[in-house]
C-alpha cells in the first residue's frame, strides 16, 4: 500500500484514538500554546508510519491551515466557549457538533496538503512541528509512545 491511499479519513480513526490516550495534554499545548491538535496528532502518526515530513513542509502546512482555521473555526470555538453559561445543554451541545464539522474540514485541509507533499525529512516529525512552537520535544515523547 503506498504512502498516498493511507492519507484518507481513515488515519483521522486512529489520530482519535492517540487524542483520547492523551486529550488533557492535547487541550493543554493548545490553549497555552495554541498547537494546532490535529496537527499535532499527525506528526504522532506520521512518525509510526515513518513518513518524515521536512521543517519547510511542516511550516507551510502549519501556517496554511492556520490561515483558514482563523478566520473559521477558531472565532466559533471563542464564541462557544463564551456562551457556555448561557445556553442550556441540549444548545451547547449542538454548538460542540458544529466545532466538530469544522474541525473535520481543518482535517481535510490537511489531508490534501499532506497529500501533495514528498516524504524527504531527517528527524521525526513530532520533533519538527513542536518545534514550530518553540516546545522542546523531549518533554513530550510520552505522547509518542
Amino acid at each position: 500500500m503506498t504512502y498516498l491511499n493511507q492519507f484518507d479519513l481513515s488515519l483521522w480513526v486512529m489520530c482519535d484514538s492517540y487524542y483520547h490516550q492523551h486529550q488533557t495534554l492535547c487541550l493543554q499545548l493548545q490553549d497555552e500554546h495554541q498547537v494546532n491538535v490535529n496537527l499535532l496528532l499527525l506528526s504522532l502518526w506520521l512518525d509510526k508510519q515513518g513518513y518524515l515530513l521536512n521543517p519547510t513542509d511542516w511550516s507551510q502546512m502549519k501556517e496554511e491551515v492556520h490561515h483558514w482555521e482563523e478566520r473559521v473555526l477558531l472565532p466559533y470555538r471563542k464564541l462557544r466557549k463564551l456562551s457556555k453559561n448561557s445556553l442550556i445543554e441540549g444548545e451547547y451541545q449542538q454548538m460542540l457538533e458544529v466545532e466538530l464539522m469544522l474541525e473535520r474540514k481543518s482535517q481535510a485541509l490537511i489531508l490534501h496538503k499532506l497529500r501533495q507533499l514528498p516524504h524527504e525529512g531527517q528527524s521525526s516529525n513530532l520533533s519538527v512541528f513542536l518545534d514550530l512552537y518553540r516546545l522542546n520535544a523531549d518533554e513530550y515523547q510520552h505522547l509518542a509512545a
